[in-house]
């Protein structure tokens, strides 16, 4: 059995790095994508549940009079009830609509939670124990109508069996991927875009929940096969290439609680398995292109019951270098992606290093303590005009117990000069590397006109060849890491996005990496924004009555 194991294990491993590296961008050559918009068949970016009655959810009366620390900082926000204007609240400044835009002939949303090109290939589902204000079952959440869409209703029994096995109040809470809604525009690199959006959409959650005093703990026991029997997933069958893939799974208790279950018993997944679920889903395209390569690859990172490493995060003080005036909930919902830079707005020394800082893992701190795994992804800058820093390359170790194996990896005449003491900032070269940041995000001039950009680089291979669903969980670091520096940017008064787009193979070679034991996963910038006047802006449920029927308008 171990050999069989072993080969499998193998299969997948292969599978995974043969996608990873078809799927990378080259100065000569990019991955396979369709080559231009079939706007006829461009995917709904909204999920619906055919055939069931949406629970409306309350629309927030006041936000949490949270301060911007009050973001990271366990044990500073009073622990509110379960109750369902708190659930509403939660899933409202995690993954709701923030606002419309719209330009002559077109109009779209924009959401909480980022996602490239937004598509938004993810979705949540929320599995809800006993509590008066609500009935205990599965749900669907849409974002559209900010309503729970009922999947399957609990037994008392099974919702107090749920909630025993816990041993504290509190529900289970999902993520999902649509591959398809990427591959739409971006084709076979899609899979690695969905999960950067997935982990955007973990931080966002881990955000928000901490403003409620509550807390997402990674399940991680768990199967994606055991993620999909409890959102009834069997009983579907999914049209042509609009299929969800289970991506992860938590639960959603008070901070203060402790030693939660690291997944679901056999006996309680039997018990959601056997139970009736209701709704068809909504058909997103017409028409669809058959990405192979996509199917594959998720095939090959399905994550099976494995416990995966906790992470011992230190818990050190934050950096108070520069805090922001903003409200916390201001922060989240003004997040906006950068669509241009002006080239000349420029950062304190001090926003900067109290950027990357947040980007540290800490124990009882937001985002990183939902229990992914320990630290995989550093990050190498490209500073431009940060104040009082000299320009050029550095790196930033996230985990310093990888600073040996990253001045190892890298040209050996890289300086690795610290900038701060106790800050793990090492200067690597001195210069101007605007020309050099902007060619190898695929030429965008966003990456050499902010204040700085980065790429994401990641212990690669070591991660896969042990476990290689874990080829996911990088790019869900990379997209929390990704999310704290949008809030961070908003905070801060600049601006920043992600950039998926970059020539993977030339990034290496700046920093003379010659095999996959790191590679770079995911590119971001930050800058001073130009806004485009063409733009229109609504407020976020416009769309509906404003009765507040959660009904939609005509």
């Amino acid at each position: 059995m171990e050999n069989q194991i072993s080969n499998l294990d193998g299969e997948r491993l292969v599978t995974a790095i043969q996608y990873h590296e078809a799927t990378k961008h080259h100065y000569h050559r990019y991955a396979i994508s369709p080559g231009y918009l079939d706007w006829d068949n461009q995917p709904n970016p909204f999920r619906f549940y055919e055939g069931v009655t949406p629970i409306k959810l309350p629309f927030a009366k006041g936000d949490p009079d949270a301060v911007y620390m009050d973001l990271y900082e366990r044990m500073r926000n009073p622990v509110r009830e379960f109750s369902l204007e708190n659930l509403s609240l939660f899933l409202e400044l995690s993954l709701s609509i923030s606002a419309w835009k719209s330009i002559p002939g077109a109009k779209w949303a924009l959401r909480m939670n980022p996602s490239s090109g937004n598509l938004h290939p993810t979705e949540s589902y929320v599995i809800l124990s006993t509590h008066s204000a609500y009935d205990p079952g599965v749900y669907h959440y849409s974002p559209f109508l900010h309503a729970l869409e009922p999947r399957a209703s609990f037994s008392d029994e099974l919702s107090v069996k749920i909630q025993r096995h816990f041993r504290t109040k509190g529900f289970l809470f999902a993520f999902t991927s649509i591959y398809w809604r990427e591959a739409w525009k971006y084709g076979e690199r899609a899979f690695r875009y969905s999960n950067h959006d997935i982990g955007h959409a973990i931080a966002a959650a881990s955000f928000a929940a901490n403003l409620l005093g509550w807390k997402l703990t990674y399940l991680y026991e768990t199967s994606d096969e055991e993620i999909a029997k409890i959102l009834g997933f069997h009983e579907i069958d999914w049209r042509d290439d609009e299929e969800e893939y289970p991506e992860v799974l938590f639960y959603v208790h008070s901070a203060e609680a402790k030693e939660i279950p690291a997944g679901l018993t056999p006996d309680i997944i039997q018990r959601i398995l056997e139970l009736s679920f209701q709704g068809r889903h909504n058909r997103l395209s017409k028409d669809h292109v058959d990405w192979e390569i996509i199917a594959h690859v998720a095939q090959a990172t399905r994550k099976p019951r494995v416990a995966v490493d906790r992470p011992n995060n230190p818990n050190m003080p934050f950096s108070q270098l520069e805090l922001s005036q903003l409200k916390a909930t201001q922060i989240i919902r003004q997040r906006r992606s950068l669509l241009a830079c002006d080239g000349v707005t420029s950062i304190s020394q001090s926003a900067f290093l109290t950027m990357l800082d947040k980007t540290l893992p800490r124990d009882t701190a937001a985002p990183f303590d939902v229990g992914l795994g320990p630290v995989r992804v550093h990050l190498f800058l490209f500073v431009h005009r940060v104040k009082d820093l000299t320009s050029g390359f550095y790196m930033f170790v996230r985990d310093e117990k990888d600073l040996g194996a990253l001045r190892l990896a890298c040209r050996p005449d890289f300086l690795w000069e610290p900038v701060k003491k106790d800050f793990p900032l090492y200067l690597l070269a001195k210069g101007q590397f605007t020309g050099e940041a902007t060619s190898v995000s695929c030429q965008q001039s966003i990456a050499g006109e902010g204040a700085f950009s980065l790429g994401m680089i990641a212990k690669f291979r070591s991660n896969l060849e042990r476990l290689p669903f874990l080829y996911r969980h990088l790019f869900w670091e990379t997209g929390m890491i990704g999310q704290v520096l949008y809030l961070e940017a908003e905070a801060h008064g600049v601006r920043s996005t992600g950039i998926g787009c970059f020539y993977d193979d030339p990034v290496h070679e700046l920093l003379a990496l010659r095999d996959n034991q790191f590679q770079s996963l995911y590119h971001f910038t930050v800058g001073g924004p130009v806004e485009d006047q063409r733009l229109q802006s609504w407020p976020p449920y416009s769309h509906l009555k404003e009765n507040g029927g959660g009904e939609v308008a005509e």
